[in-house]
């Protein structure tokens, strides 16, 4: 393992979190787009929502595959490729002429973002003691999150003012800007590197034997465990969130930009959890946040489903954000610890875990839009998230 001194440190996780603000934005970018991209392709709501679904999908399956790339090439260069392939494919989205080639290269994103926040969680896992690892993936996650902030209010704007092709050409500058400064920040740490002389003995994996240890992780019940409740979780709460923009516009009135800055309450649920992490860690410990988070979640979807004012609508996003990263927050720490010796493919298989359940919700919850039965469909992810919050927190004790 390299060493790091506190500024590299810095600086790594100021690159790592411009990164995962650009990959977050362009995960979200499409949610308050749905109704304007199914008006221009002339396709219902349900159809449009492809878009998030396929993103989800490749996003999940190429988990597979960077957590034995990062094992064995290194995190931080995957990472950079990862980011570099972003803007190139970004770029390319903004001249999608149809719907299926806007759906082909949302895959394409999907399929490249998939190696920067996971990795980048396995990093810190691999460089930051147990005992901070808490407070700093939560000041990652506040990167993350304002990019989901960004990415739900600017796609909205763009897609009701300055069209929403506008959009992905101003993620393919936010990667190509990322990509070049990590790209640096890695040729100049190899330079170090290279003046210092040779260090000791390279240790990573084969390419082959990574893939192997995958099969190995999943075989082991502490990771099957995590793995399970992170895919409820996410068909739960990402596959309610990814319709939270167009409730409100049906059932709210908002307009569509509105409603992607209402959801962006959401991210401020997310700040206030990633800045006060330590302490909220002290107050309530693992099992409490558990058990507040999915509470809170549960609250905030059942005001979402049956609330009828735009303050009942902005307290319902504020309180669902909060209470999903104090309960998701407690998985990504779980993860990053179920398999230490293997953390680049364990945290990899936590975000594949995730992002299979987000496209298996996002698929569920597109057959109740187009007959308007989201609000009943809330309900069930509510109840859902209650289930989940009561099992999570036994079997979180017991770890």
């Amino acid at each position: 393992m390299t060493t790091f001194t506190p500024a590299d440190e810095r600086q790594h996780l100021t690159l790592l979190g411009l990164a995962g603000f650009a990959s977050m934005a362009s995960m979200r970018i499409c949610d308050p787009m749905l109704v304007v991209l199914g008006q221009e392709f002339q396709v219902s709501t349900g159809d449009a929502s492809a878009v998030v679904s396929v993103f989800a999908v490749v996003y999940g399956v190429l988990q597979l595959f960077y957590g034995p790339l990062g094992e064995r090439f290194g995190k931080l260069r995957v990472v950079s490729l990862a980011v570099s392939a972003c803007a190139v494919f970004s770029a390319i989205t903004a001249l999608s002429v149809n719907l299926p080639m806007l759906v082909i290269m949302r895959g394409f994103m999907g399929a490249a973002a998939a190696g920067i926040i996971p990795l980048s969680m396995a990093w810190v896992g691999d460089q930051v003691p147990y005992e901070r690892r808490q407070e700093i993936l939560a000041k990652l996650m506040s990167a993350t999150v304002l990019g989901m902030m960004s990415g739900l209010w600017f796609g909205g704007f763009a897609a009701d003012t300055v069209g929403w092709r506008s959009a992905f050409v101003l993620l393919a500058v936010m990667f190509g800007v990322a990509a070049v400064l990590l790209l640096r920040r890695l040729r100049q740490q190899a330079k170090r590197q290279a003046q210092s002389g040779p260090g000791g003995p390279v240790t990573a994996p084969g390419l082959w034997a990574a893939f192997r240890l995958t099969g190995q992780l999943l075989g082991t019940p502490r990771v099957r465990w995590i793995l399970t409740v992170t895919a409820a979780e996410g068909a739960l709460v990402f596959g309610a969130m990814a319709f939270m923009p167009t409730h409100l516009h049906q059932q709210f009135g908002l307009s569509v930009v509105a409603a992607g800055s209402v959801m962006m309450l959401y991210g401020v649920g997310g700040l206030l959890y990633s800045q006060m992490a330590r302490r909220w860690l002290a107050w309530l410990g693992e099992r409490g946040l558990v058990r507040t988070g999915a509470a809170l979640v549960a609250l905030g979807l059942l005001v979402l489903a049956w609330g009828s004012g735009v303050w009942l609508g902005m307290l319902a996003c504020l309180m669902t954000g909060l209470g999903f990263y104090m309960l998701h927050n407690t998985l990504q720490v779980q993860a990053t610890q179920m398999a230490p010796a293997a953390r680049g493919s364990a945290v990899t298989l936590f975000a594949c875990s995730l992002f299979f359940g987000q496209s298996t919700g996002v698929l569920l919850m597109a057959q109740s839009v187009d007959f308007g039965w989201l609000a009943y469909a809330f309900t069930a992810a509510a109840v859902g998230v209650s289930c989940l919050g009561v099992l999570v927190y036994r079997l979180v004790g017991r770890h």
